[in-house]
C-alpha cells in the first residue's frame, strides 16, 4: 500500500474559531499524525445558552492518539490555544510552541490541572522539530499577538506551508515583522506542495495596514479628549496595548489596566522579553483619586463579554471607577461577527450616561491582524504552491479564497471540517469523511453537543417549564389533587384564572377518570399527565412547555 499525505480539519475550516488541523503521513489507516492548534470559540445565547466555550470534537484523533507524534501551536490566541488545557489529557502528546505562546499554553495547562512537562519551547526557523515523519519549522510572521508563526512542514511526500494567522506588516510595534527575504528563501528551498492559508480577510480589497500607523491617530485622539478616556481592545493585542498606553502617557495621562486577562497578557509579554518599555501603570484606587483628565483606562471586553470591564463600566461602577457625562470611550477593535448585540448594548449603556463613544468607523483607530486580499495574492505569488487550500474562515471566505487563487492560475480546493484529503502526488483526493461536531464547556464540565443539555435548555428558554407532582396511594389509586409549578410562563391564560390552578383542575379531572392500568404504570401515567399539561398550556397561553412529572407512590404498611 502506498503512503498517503493526509490533511483533516476538525475545526476552523468553515468557521472562524476552534482551529484544529490534523496532518498525517504513512500507509492508509496507519499514518503517523500531528495536530496543528487546538482552539475554542465562545457560546452565544441564541444557539448555545449558558455555554462558556465551544471546541472541536476530537474523538477521531482521540481514537488514534497512539499515532499522534506531536501538537504544534502557531500562536497564543484563544481560537488556537484555548482548548489545550481542557483536551490535552485525551491526547497526551508533546506540545511544541514558541516562547511567548508557551507561557500562555502553560497557564492553560496549569489552570486545568494538567502537567506541563510535555510542553516544549522551540526556537524559530531554521530550528527543526522532528515528529515522526514530519520535520516542522516555526517561521515568524506578524499578527496581532507576538511570536506568531507559520509552519513549514516537510514530509517524504513534499513540503506543506501552514500559514497560521498572519499579515504583511514590516513594523508591527511589538513582535517580529513579516520578512519577505526569509520567505523568498523558504520558497526557493523546495517546491511547496500545498499552502494552507488564512482566509479571514479575503473580502477586504485594500492592502493591509501596519500596526505602527496607529500611533499618531491614537495620540491625536487621546490628546483631544477633555475628561476621562477609556479604550478597549483585545487583551492579546500586546502591540495595541503599548500603542494606546504610549499615547496616554504622551498626552499627560497615567495608565490603568482593568481586566484580569489584560494584566496577565502584559505580564507574560514582559516576562518573555517581547514587551519592553511599557509605561508604568496605576491601580484603580489611585486612578479614582486623580483628576479625570489625567487618567486613561485600558480595559477588557471589546467583544461585549458580560463579565469584562467594558460591560461592567457601562452598567455603572467597576472597582470603584464610574463613567460620567463627557467622558470618552474608544473601541480600538472590530466586532467579531456574532458579537454585535452585546457590543451595541455597551454602546447604548454608555450613550445613556452621556459618554462619547468612538469605534473603528469613527477614525483610524484599528488595523486587522489578518492578511487582506492583495496580501494573500502576494503570498500566493511568492510561494507558488501546487495547490492552495483555504482555512480559517467561514465557507464563503474559503470559497472566495479558492476563486482568488484559481483566477491567478493556481489549483485550489475548498476542504471543510471532517473532510480527509490525500495530498500525495501533487493533487487532491478525498479519501474519507469523518464525523465532526462540538464539545461544550458548560460551567466546569465538558459535554457533547448531542448530549441534549443545550437542546433542553433552548426548549425551556423558548417554551417554559412545568413541574407536575401527583400521589398514588397504597391501594394504587391516584389522589385527585395534582400540584403544579410553572417557570418562564405567563401567570394567567385565556380563561382569566391563574395558569397553575387551571392546570391543576384539568389534571385532577384526568386523574379521577384514569383507569387502573394507567395508574399502576409510571410510564402511562406520566405520558397522560404530560399530554394534558401541554394541551391545556397551548390552549391557554399558546405554548407547549417542557414538563417534568413527579409521581410519589405510598407503600402499604
Amino acid at each position: 500500500m502506498s503512503e498517503r499525505l493526509i490533511y483533516l480539519p476538525l475545526g476552523g475550516a468553515g468557521e472562524i474559531g476552534m482551529n484544529a488541523y490534523v496532518y498525517g503521513y504513512g500507509q492508509p489507516g496507519r499514518e503517523r499524525l500531528i495536530l496543528v492548534d487546538l482552539g475554542v470559540t465562545f457560546g452565544d445565547m441564541d444557539s448555545a445558552p449558558g455555554i462558556d466555550l465551544i471546541m472541536a470534537d476530537i474523538r477521531w484523533l482521540e481514537d488514534n492518539r497512539d499515532r499522534l507524534d506531536g501538537i504544534f501551536i502557531t500562536h497564543g490566541h484563544e481560537d488556537h490555544v484555548g482548548a489545550l488545557g481542557l483536551l490535552w489529557s485525551r491526547l497526551k502528546a508533546p506540545i511544541h510552541t514558541r516562547r511567548f505562546t508557551g507561557a500562555l499554553a502553560r497557564m492553560k495547562l496549569e489552570e486545568a490541572g494538567q502537567p506541563t512537562d510535555r510542553l516544549r519551547i522551540v526556537e524559530p526557523y531554521p530550528h527543526v522539530v522532528e515528529a515522526g515523519p514530519f520535520r516542522v519549522q516555526f517561521v515568524p510572521v506578524s499578527h496581532s499577538i507576538p511570536e506568531s508563526a507559520a509552519l513549514v512542514i516537510d514530509t517524504p511526500a513534499g513540503r506543506i506551508v501552514h500559514s497560521g494567522d498572519f499579515k504583511l506588516d514590516g513594523t508591527p510595534v511589538v513582535g517580529e515583522a513579516f520578512d519577505p527575504v526569509l520567505w523568498h528563501k523558504i520558497a526557493s528551498e523546495a517546491p511547496v506542495a500545498a499552502l494552507l492559508c488564512d482566509s479571514t480577510n479575503v473580502f477586504s480589497t485594500h492592502p493591509g495596514r501596519s500596526e505602527s500607523a496607529l500611533a499618531q491617530p491614537l495620540l491625536e485622539f487621546v490628546s483631544a479628549q477633555k475628561q476621562l478616556v477609556v479604550a478597549t481592545t483585545f487583551a492579546s493585542n500586546v502591540a495595541r496595548l503599548k500603542t494606546l498606553a504610549d499615547a496616554g502617557v504622551t498626552a499627560g495621562r497615567q495608565i490603568c489596566l482593568l481586566g484580569r486577562a489584560m494584566r496577565k497578557m502584559v505580564t507574560a509579554a514582559v516576562e518573555a522579553g517581547i514587551l519592553r518599555d511599557f509605561p508604568k501603570v496605576i491601580g484603580p484606587d489611585e486612578a479614582a483619586d486623580l483628576p479625570r483628565d489625567k487618567v486613561m483606562l485600558i480595559v477588557t471586553g471589546s467583544q461585549g463579554e458580560r463579565r469584562a470591564a467594558s460591560m461592567q463600566l457601562s452598567m455603572g461602577r467597576y472597582l470603584g471607577l464610574q463613567l460620567r457625562e463627557g467622558d470618552s470611550f474608544l473601541f480600538s477593535s472590530r466586532t467579531i461577527p456574532g458579537n454585535e448585540r452585546p457590543v451595541i448594548r455597551i454602546m447604548n449603556n454608555l450613550s445613556r450616561m452621556g459618554v462619547n463613544v468612538f469605534d473603528a468607523d469613527s477614525g483610524f483607530f484599528h488595523v486587522s491582524g489578518h492578511a487582506n486580499r492583495p496580501d494573500l495574492e502576494a503570498v500566493h505569488e511568492l510561494l507558488k504552491p501546487a495547490v492552495v487550500i483555504p482555512m480559517h474562515g467561514e465557507h464563503m471566505h474559503l470559497r472566495e479564497h479558492a476563486n482568488l487563487a484559481r483566477a491567478k492560475g493556481l489549483s485550489a480546493e475548498v476542504v471543510t471540517n471532517g473532510t480527509m484529503i490525500d495530498l500525495a502526488g501533487g493533487g487532491i483526493r478525498v479519501v474519507d469523511q469523518i464525523e465532526t461536531g462540538r464539545i461544550y464547556l458548560d460551567g466546569n464540565v465538558l459535554i457533547g453537543a448531542m448530549d441534549g443539555v443545550v437542546r433542553d435548555r433552548i426548549r425551556m428558554a423558548l417554551n417554559g417549564h412545568v413541574t407536575v407532582s401527583v400521589i398514588v396511594d397504597e391501594n394504587d389509586e391516584a389522589l385527585p389533587d395534582a400540584w403544579v409549578e410553572t417557570m418562564g410562563l405567563a401567570a394567567q391564560g385565556r380563561a382569566g384564572v391563574p395558569l397553575a390552578r387551571h392546570l391543576e383542575s384539568e389534571l385532577g379531572e384526568f386523574l379521577e377518570r384514569a383507569d387502573h392500568a394507567t395508574v399502576i404504570s409510571d410510564k402511562k401515567l406520566e405520558e397522560g399527565l404530560r399530554r394534558i399539561t401541554r394541551q391545556v398550556a397551548m390552549e391557554e397561553i399558546g405554548k407547549k412547555p417542557e414538563v417534568k412529572v413527579v409521581i410519589s407512590r405510598l407503600a402499604a404498611d
